[in-house]
């Protein structure tokens, strides 16, 4: 049937609507006529497929990667990146504005750098000696030569990668590169019994859990600032943008003279040890040990003296401490639990910065602060081209409560 794509829901899917009933249909774009199947009925809503475009919107490009419309990595390659950074911005005016009443005027505009190439970071799967990604919602995999959102260092082992898998049984490949790509870490999940290849052109290899060359690390940089990192450690994978990220937040923290900062779901000490220099102390938190090791690493590979990292979960924790000037968090996908929230509160810091990659949690948690902070502003950046996802970041205030009037 012919139909007519009124807008993009938050998946960067086109809807339309068949018999007053919503359809979503991936791969189409607003505003363009489309000839669709349906291939699933739900109670509430149709799912569709494109077959053929009769009016293609402005724009509308051609995807670099052939495996675009299959492949799950990538949700946006046929929207020109102009508008795809128009999206995002305008899906976080909305998004906030539904569950906070924000106004409009309190998101920023969207912060990007390049579309292609960011990622310093991937996890192929193989099956049947095949490299590749799985197909969007499914675990079918799609057998892959190249990647387009993959820093070019990785794409570069592909060609070495697919000769040791056809000599072993490998499940799974991690591997991770330094932001300049000078050095390269891999991971190998399976039964591997032959991998000299590799040797001669990665800097750390582990066989499993088992690293099997001199180098068990490798440092990468942001800006001034070093991080020691190992293959299971949390980083932000755009190796071009987190720059501009955690620049935003340090430009917050000098705007005073906060004495006492506390850093939850800290990771390796990324953002904290990028800031430590404008606070007298910072406290990190966080539950994994590898992360915390990495982090106590970094702390003294940056000299940073005024630094301690504890390693448990927030929720655990959190309440011993007071006489906090600000809290910055950059919790999981999943946000704030209700009790670290409420002891957020109970601390009352000056200053809260929460770092976010989910949209709908952030809103539900900022919902939570309303009565006793302000928003200054929501920033969203486009850590992630190509996919619906976007990243923000909040800056919040504490309120002044007039005591005369309660």
């Amino acid at each position: 049937m012919e139909v007519k794509i009124t807008k993009l829901d938050n998946f960067g899917r086109g809807i339309a609507y068949v018999n007053n009933k919503i359809c979503f249909i991936p791969n189409t774009l607003q505003d363009e006529v489309v000839n669709i199947e349906i291939i699933a009925e739900k109670k509430k809503y149709l799912e569709g497929r494109l077959l053929s475009i009769k009016d293609a919107s402005l724009e509308r490009q051609k995807p670099k990667c052939p495996l675009a419309s299959i492949c799950g990595g990538c949700d946006l390659q046929h929207l020109s990146f102009s508008a795809e950074n128009d999206f995002k911005q305008e899906k976080v005016k909305a998004i906030l504005h539904k569950f906070l009443n924000l106004p409009a005027s309190k998101v920023q505009d969207i912060i990007f750098s390049s579309d292609y190439n960011y990622r310093n970071k991937v996890t192929f799967h193989v099956q049947n000696k095949q490299i590749g990604f799985y197909e969007k919602n499914t675990n079918t995999l799609i057998e892959i030569d190249h990647c387009f959102l993959l820093a070019e260092k990785i794409n570069n082992l592909l060609p070495i990668l697919k000769q040791v898998v056809f000599k072993n049984n490998i499940e799974e490949i991690i591997i991770r590169v330094t932001n300049d790509e000078g050095q390269v870490m891999v991971k190998l999940i399976g039964d591997v019994t032959t991998y000299q290849e590799l040797l001669t052109v990665v800097d750390v290899l582990y066989i499993n859990e088992k690293i099997v060359t001199p180098k068990t690390t490798f440092i990468t940089t942001i800006g001034p600032k070093k991080y020691s990192l190992s293959i299971a450690s949390f980083f932000q994978i755009n190796k071009t943008l987190t720059k501009n990220l955690y620049d935003t937040v340090k430009e917050e923290i000098m705007k005073a003279n906060y004495s006492k900062v506390l850093d939850l779901y800290c990771g390796t000490g990324s953002i904290g040890l990028y800031l430590n220099d404008y606070v007298q102390e910072l406290i990190g938190i966080d539950y994994l040990e590898s992360n915390i090791k990495d982090a106590n690493y970094n702390k003294d590979l940056n000299n940073a003296h005024n630094v301690t990292y504890l390693c448990a979960k927030v929720e655990d924790v959190i309440t011993s401490f007071q006489n906090i000037d600000a809290i910055i968090v950059d919790p999981p996908r999943k946000g704030l639990d209700s009790k670290s929230k409420s002891t957020i509160v109970n601390i009352a810091p000056q200053k809260i910065i929460y770092v976010s990659c989910d949209l709908l949690t952030l809103a539900r948690d900022l919902a939570f602060f309303q009565d006793k902070y302000e928003i200054d502003f929501v920033k969203p950046f486009n850590m992630f081209p190509k996919t619906y996802h976007v990243e923000c970041i909040c800056s919040l205030t504490k309120k002044i409560i007039d005591k005369e009037l309660l």
